[in-house]
């Protein structure tokens, strides 16, 4: 009998080795063909991504090359979903691990067999249609008259305000000017700010005071520099206007025979400017490369006649190459007094007109805010109201977001923010677009849209730069470009928090909307069926239905009601792809049930539970969340968490964890114990019919922040031993040391690249205080920390 067992069990198991090498053999063989195919497509993405960066700079003057721009972009965004796939289900995985995924890794084989097709299919469509022929110098030249025809149109628009509330700009440019200094060596100033404020006008008007002072230059220049423009043909229309046609002609016909240089005419302007007391303005500087190309070779460096450069430009980041900073002026938007006077001007109206008038009034201070102090905006949009009724006013308020696309008369200001957004370099680009998930007159805070984009994968880490401070300088050249506008800063003068201008992020919302990157689910919203957007974002007060596809999602955004999709529950398996999930302002209970499969979502690298408001009910993380690998930035303040798992050890990629708890009690009177008892006791009575749920929810949230922190009033959570894992972590907070063991204490020392840590010791015992000082002693060169509450040892 047991020699029979013995048999058996010696059958079985080889049947199982046997099957087991089956399955290796066909899991080997079919891993090899995928990490083959897996080749190839990382490769077909490389190349992929370096034509759709050409493509930028003409697909906009080529609609054939537009529509084929966007279908290898969507093919584009297929493999980055499907080599994500692959590295979070097979890359990462053990050998046994990946024996159990079979299924998975078929599924994954299956997409880059379509993947390929596509490609193939895209390629030959290049083929047919003969997409990428165009000539680029043409494309130029095309782009050249483009921004020439905004210039002007926008540049005569402005100038029919009369300089209203320009009058003071003028006057401190014409001073800072100084044409009465006639000596000393060549002064440039640089007049700064976005694109349709009328800094174009402004250094006319300076530019034609001089006539008032003929004999004070012996030549004067007008130069409008256009993004892309001819060297040789700038230098000629210098030496025209300095010296004169003849002069021009001079210089020419001493090279006839000859091809025209770039250095012939640069030494022969140079030398005749040498003696010359000279006054130009450079309209519309774009780049620092043209900047230094026409300082260093169009002007004489020794000349000492008090000449005099006007330089326009929108990017405050030229400034230091062009000036110094005593010589800047930032032109500042129109003050609302005299936006309103101009849009009352413009519109034919009076200021009678409007105190007679409440309804008019309020729409007056409606558009004036909308319009954010900037001419051009105040002028367009008072040009379409001169035609109408007040009584369509509204009407055409409403309408402005999805005017801005069709309507002629808003050509030149919606022409005017694209050309600053064809000018952003390629990485730029879909940083900017990005903005448009916050709603109108949002503060967006630097951290988080920086922790955000790095999620994305829009920020890349260069050689010695980390990708924190790389992504600090993304942020710094859209605010130095006007782009966007600084909300906040502090006292050492950076920039904490931004503001994007409403017509600028309507332009925005129309790109973005245009080009399938973000769709903003509003009320009153119509379906997207038939669209693949990669960013959602909730404004709505209601719940909406998009009815859209939402396996390609990328980033989810809530600042509205809970919506009904993708299903009832925040993490969803609709939404596997996700990799940024953002809460923060969202106007809806977030309850533990939520964010119980949060697992499930093994591709989020940030998520946001923080709730100042006190919609968070969440008490307590699920042990999934040591699934999301990829996590670089978890918040979850405000909450009713008041330790953290052992399973947040795992997440080795994390970067920053925020977690604070209420400190205060609603229902349970911790000072009262019997009272306390009372209320836990009953709590059950209260899950009935006629009671609230939401109270429901709250209530046992609290109750178990209550029970889990011993009654605790601290902000503080206990972190787990092994904390000391995250060797990635930079920011800690708060840490409730009473709670926390000595040996997780201990293990914060090992913290190497901490730079923030938040901890309160309230309660602390001196032997655990000891502790945290000898910790924070090996980690206080990597950075600051805080101590909300003073240390008692």
């Amino acid at each position: 009998m047991a020699g029979t067992v013995v048999s058996m069990a010696t059958s079985m198991l080889r049947g199982a080795i046997s099957m087991a090498a089956s399955a290796a053999a066909t899991e080997m063989s079919l891993l090899m063909g995928v990490r083959k195919d897996i080749w190839f497509i990382k490769d077909e993405l490389k190349t992929m991504q370096a034509f759709l960066v050409a493509a930028e700079k003409t697909k906009n003057k080529d609609l054939l090359l537009k529509v084929w721009a966007e279908q290898v972009r969507d093919v584009a965004y297929g493999i980055e979903d499907c080599l994500d796939e692959f590295m979070v289900h097979v890359g990462s995985q053990s050998r046994s691990r990946r024996l159990l995924k079979l299924k998975a890794r078929h599924r994954i084989a299956s997409q880059i067999r379509d993947l390929k097709a596509r490609v193939e299919e895209v390629s030959n469509r290049n083929t047919r249609y003969n997409l990428i022929t165009a000539d680029s110098s043409s494309c130029i030249d095309e782009m050249n008259s483009y921004t020439e025809d905004i210039r002007s149109h926008s540049a005569s628009n402005i100038d029919e305000a009369e300089l209203v509330g320009f009058a003071k700009a003028k006057q401190e440019l014409i001073a800072m000017v100084d044409v009465n200094s006639r000596d000393g060596p060549c002064k440039v100033i640089c007049v700064v700010g976005m694109g349709g404020l009328g800094k174009t006008t402004l250094a006319r008007k300076a530019y034609e005071s001089k006539e008032d002072n003929v004999n004070k230059f012996s030549c004067c220049a007008w130069v409008t520099v256009s993004q892309s423009f001819s060297k040789i043909e700038m230098l000629k229309d210098m030496i025209s206007q300095l010296l004169g046609i003849d002069s021009l002609r001079k210089c020419l016909k001493d090279l006839e025979g000859k091809e025209v240089q770039i250095e012939n005419l640069s030494e022969y302007l140079t030398k005749e400017l040498l003696d010359k007391r000279y006054f130009v303005v450079l309209d519309d500087l774009w780049t620092i490369d043209a900047c230094k190309w026409i300082k260093n070779i169009a002007f004489p460096s020794t000349n000492n006649k008090g000449s005099r450069i006007i330089v326009t430009t929108r990017d405050a980041g030229l400034v230091e190459q062009c000036t110094n900073e005593s010589l800047v002026y930032h032109l500042k938007q129109l003050q609302p007094n005299d936006a309103t006077k101009l849009l009352l001007m413009k519109s034919r109206k009076t200021h009678q007109d409007m105190d007679n008038d409440k309804d008019m009034k309020t729409m007056v201070h409606k558009i004036v805010k909308k319009c954010g102090g900037l001419p051009l905006a105040v002028l367009t949009i008072g040009g379409m109201l001169s035609t109408k009724k007040v009584t369509e006013w509204e009407s055409i308020y409403n309408q402005i977001p999805s005017e801005l696309e069709v309507n002629p008369s808003l050509e030149a200001m919606r022409r005017i923010v694209t050309l600053s957004y064809n000018h952003l370099p390629s990485h730029l680009k879909s940083c900017f677009l990005y903005l448009s998930i916050f709603p109108e007159d949002f503060e967006i805070k630097r951290r988080r849209l920086i922790e955000r984009w790095i999620a994305e994968g829009f920020v890349r880490a260069t050689a010695g730069v980390s990708i924190e401070d790389v992504g600090k300088g993304y942020f710094n050249e859209l605010i130095n470009r006007s782009m966007i506008q600084p909300s906040r800063v502090n006292i050492e003068g950076i920039v904490r928090s931004c503001r994007v201008h409403d017509v600028v992020r309507d332009v925005m919302i129309s790109i973005s909307r245009g080009e399938n990157f973000v769709y903003l689910a509003q009320d009153n919203v119509t379906s997207v069926r038939e669209e693949t957007f990669r960013h959602v974002a909730y404004h709505g007060s209601e719940c909406q239905s998009i009815g859209m596809d939402w396996n390609h999602v990328r980033s989810l955004t809530m600042f509205g009601e809970k919506p009904l999709e993708p299903s009832s529950s925040v993490c969803s398996p609709d939404i596997r792809m996700l990799r940024a999930l953002d809460l923060e302002n969202a106007q809806f209970q977030v309850t533990q049930k939520d964010i119980n499969n949060i697992g499930l979502l093994r591709h989020l690298k940030y998520v946001n539970f923080s709730d100042p408001r006190g919609y968070s009910h969440i008490y307590k993380l699920p042990r999934s969340i040591g699934k999301l690998q990829g996590l670089r930035t978890l918040n979850i303040r405000d909450s009713y968490i008041t330790e953290l798992p052992t399973e947040i050890c795992k997440l080795k990629s994390l970067h920053s964890l925020r977690c604070t708890r209420n400190s205060s009690y609603e229902y349970f009177d911790l000072y009262s114990p019997r009272e306390c008892l009372v209320q836990t006791l009953c709590l059950p009575m209260l899950f009935t019919p006629l009671t609230d749920p939401s109270d429901c929810t709250e209530k046992v949230a609290e109750l178990h922040m209550a029970w889990s922190s011993r009654w605790s009033w601290s902000r503080g959570v206990k972190v787990p031993e092994g904390i000391g894992k995250l060797k990635e972590l930079q920011i800690l907070e708060v840490v409730d040391i009473r709670r926390t063991s000595c040996k997780a204490i201990k293990e914060l020392g090992e913290l190497v690249h901490l730079r923030k840590l938040s901890v309160v010791t309230k309660g602390a015992t001196k032997q655990k205080c000891r502790i945290l000082c000898d910790a924070v002693c090996v980690v206080h060169l990597s950075g600051y920390m805080l101590f909300p509450l003073p240390l008692p040892c």
